[in-house]
């Protein structure tokens, strides 16, 4: 399976416990966090000759964080109602989470070892610190209002002419491409989460796998349909009908990375994904990390430190509530 599908899908949508190499499912949906952006802003010669004399370097599609944060600034500009970046702020599901997963892996950090459920040392380190604060950063440059936001609003930043740069699933992309649903169709371009400090990459995973149900009367039959499924010529085909590949073959193809202008964008991204807990107790998890990290991102509370610490807490008490940890 890690021959034909992207192994970092393969390890996030098939394995299970984490780092076991036992494998209930293969992957089926793809789907991550990408970033649209709108390119006549960023090729508008004033702007770049703006920008390369404010910051240094040339205006251009962020290659880290830091850069991406300069652009949020560039861009912010609320007496002309343009801003800078649209994040995920929402904390009734999983916004936050995807959102501040997305800095986390790409400053180094982890939730914790999937292995061990360990988590004092990995969702409290220096690099999680910093990815959070980080984090908190950007949400100085959204538009305003922006404390409850996902996947709807983060499409609005665009198609409203809001935001320069808006986070989001690119399972919500095809509608940024869509002259109907976006006005700004023809200048709106799109690029994977950007490396932290240390040149780590990654990206929020989102989509699922598909699965042999224990209590199916028909097993046979549903493995024989996932042996047909995870073809690379069904895959090609699942693909070209808009389905989100994760098969490294056709991910590779210049065929499916220029079929859409997100595309290279999606290949790039699905090599790179990392995921949240994969435990049955995965929504207790995800509330206990909305109520921590939300007062201190909206509202400022305490510190990412004392923020972070208090969500290891909260984590090692589940952990051990479930039999985990002892």
């Amino acid at each position: 399976l890690n021959e034909v599908m992207a192994p970092a899908t393969v390890k996030y949508y098939a394995e299970y416990p984490g780092n076991s190499g036992k494998y209930w499912a293969i992957p089926l949906e793809g789907d991550a966090v990408g970033w649209a952006y709108r390119k006549d802003w960023f090729e508008d010669p004033k702007e770049k000759e703006a920008f390369k004399a404010k910051y240094g370097y040339d205006l251009d599609v962020p290659k880290d964080f830091k850069q991406l944060r300069d652009i949020a600034e560039f861009f912010y500009r609320p007496d002309q109602k343009k801003y800078g970046i649209a994040i995920y702020t929402d904390n009734s599901y999983d916004a936050m989470a995807m959102g501040f997963e997305n800095a986390l892996f790409s400053y180094g950090g982890e939730l914790g070892d999937y292995a061990t459920y360990k988590v004092d040392g990995h969702i409290n380190s220096d690099k999680a610190v910093a990815a959070l604060d980080a984090y908190k950063e950007l949400y100085k440059f959204t538009p305003p209002g922006w404390a409850k936001t996902f996947f709807v609003e983060d499409n609005q930043a665009i198609t409203e002419n809001l935001a320069a740069m808006s986070m989001n699933y690119f399972a919500f992309f095809p509608s940024l491409i869509n002259e109907a649903s976006n006005p700004n169709a023809k200048n709106t371009g799109f690029f994977a989460n950007p490396a932290g400090p240390h040149g780590d990459q990654f990206a929020a995973l989102g989509g699922q796998g598909i699965s042999v149900v224990s209590y199916s009367k028909k097993q046979d039959e549903a493995m024989k349909f996932l042996e047909w499924f995870i073809k690379d010529e069904t895959q090609k085909k699942w693909a070209a009908l808009g389905g989100y590949t994760c098969s490294q073959a056709v991910l590779k193809s210049e065929e499916f990375q220029n079929a859409t202008p997100y595309n290279k964008a999606f290949y790039e991204t699905m090599f790179k994904v990392k995921d949240f807990w994969a435990v049955p107790e995965y929504a207790e998890l995800l509330q206990q990390l909305n109520q921590r990290i939300y007062p201190y991102m909206i509202g400022g509370e305490g510190t990412a430190k004392e923020t972070l610490d208090a969500l290891a807490a909260d984590w090692n008490a589940t952990f051990k509530k479930y039999g985990r940890v002892q």
